[in-house]
């Protein structure tokens, strides 16, 4: 049992590395292949969209529930790799890269929610833990695309493709071969159409459910407009920053305080946790511009290290509520539910940066992104999610 979560947690970081490959490497490949500039939002918008079309397909056919998770997840690391490698291809459309990134979002759906629905049929007690370093593989794998391609410039933008799609079969092979059905597993019996609709009138799991969607509002559009705020501030100050390495460690340090969250969630309830960061995170957003215009680079550096932190600390704790006040045989199909949603969400704040850039200067793109936590923060605190013994 004690390689259990180890393994889930390293092959989540391998296969969820697919998530941003095409964002780490859109400037070389925009270059080549003559992109336009709002490429980037359509870019992230069309994973997006793909994981929520997939997690919707996975609910409604209760998927998690009725099938082995572990060849689930297998089957999707491998599709969805082959996807993320299509877009390596010569001769690529704009039209065709969208439609093969949004493949892959298709089949992150039975990676991440999938790996939390394997985490929750192993570990009962410990769950908050679980989740954030489960989460936190997630943004690290989330992450780890930049950090490839910040040490591989010299290479040809595809060696990215290429190296994320590997890690992806990888993951896919770790979970099938060392993590069987769990011991806290409900097998659905039949596919029930109506648990997407089900799961909502559980008020405690609405609570958490309404917060973890504020977070979403927020995450996704920062982190796919994050190099951007980072250029915008060298250019202002004519500083040299290395764009691809900063948006790494700043991603890559909610990998870290998910991790934190986790433990400290065996010390403090999840809601106290979830609350907390989406404060935090909530007033970044509205001190972004300010940081922006001040010079120095040790504070814009500061700043985003801890908006980095707070911004995904909030995330493993609203899944553990949202699991927690879950009905237990449907579990992995609420979990799966509440992603789609919240993902459906973060493409609407992407577009709606997409749009903003065009007209906006970008240091005040991100005031936009704080009426997530203020409106997610209302209602989770309104609904006070039931109390779940950890």
């Amino acid at each position: 049992m004690k390689h259990i979560l180890p393994t889930i947690v390293i092959a989540q970081f391998l296969s969820t590395s697919l998530w941003f490959a095409g964002n780490a490497v859109l400037a070389d490949m925009a270059a080549e292949l003559e992109l336009a500039p709002a490429f980037l939002g359509n870019l992230t918008s069309a994973v997006q969209l793909g994981f929520i079309s997939g997690t919707l397909v996975f609910a409604i056919f209760t998927i998690a529930d009725k099938f082995s998770p572990s060849e689930v997840f297998l089957w999707s690391a491998i599709i969805a790799s082959l996807f993320n490698l299509a877009v390596s291809f010569k001769g690529m459309s704009g039209i065709q890269i969208l439609v093969f990134r949004f493949g892959t979002g298709f089949f992150l759906a039975g990676i991440y929610p999938i790996g939390m629905k394997i985490a929750s049929d192993y570990f009962q007690k410990g769950l908050g833990k679980s989740l954030g370093l489960l989460v936190g593989a997630l943004v690290l794998g989330t992450a780890f695309p930049h950090l490839v391609k910040s040490l591989t410039d010299t290479m040809p933008w595809r060696f990215v493709l290429y190296t994320t799609s590997f890690l992806s079969v990888i993951g896919g092979l770790m979970i099938w071969a060392f993590v069987p059905i769990g011991p806290y597993r409900r097998q659905s019996q039949t596919f029930d159409f109506t648990v997407f609709f089900k799961v909502f009138r559980v008020q405690p799991f609405r609570s958490a459910a309404l917060g973890y969607f504020g977070h979403m509002w927020e995450l996704y559009a920062f982190w796919a407009f994050l190099p951007v705020f980072i250029l915008q501030y060298g250019k202002l100050h004519g500083q040299e920053i290395n764009i691809s390495f900063t948006s790494f460690a700043i991603i890559g340090l909610g990998g870290l305080s998910c991790a934190m969250g986790g433990y400290l969630s065996e010390k403090f309830h999840p809601s106290q946790i979830a609350k907390f960061a989406l404060t935090s995170s909530g007033i970044c957003c509205f001190l972004s511009p300010f940081i922006l215009f001040q010079p120095n680079l040790v504070v814009f550096m500061l700043f985003l290290m801890v908006w980095g932190l707070a911004i995904t600390a909030d995330s493993p704790m609203f899944s553990t509520l949202v699991a927690q006040n879950a009905p237990e045989q449907s579990r992995g199909t609420a979990l799966t539910i509440v992603n789609s949603i919240g993902f459906g969400i973060s493409i609407l704040s992407i577009q709606l940066l997409n749009m903003l850039n065009q007209i906006l200067e970008p240091a005040f793109l991100f005031l936009v992104l704080g009426i997530g936590p203020v409106i997610g923060l209302f209602y989770f605190v309104k609904g006070k999610p039931k109390q779940a013994s950890l």
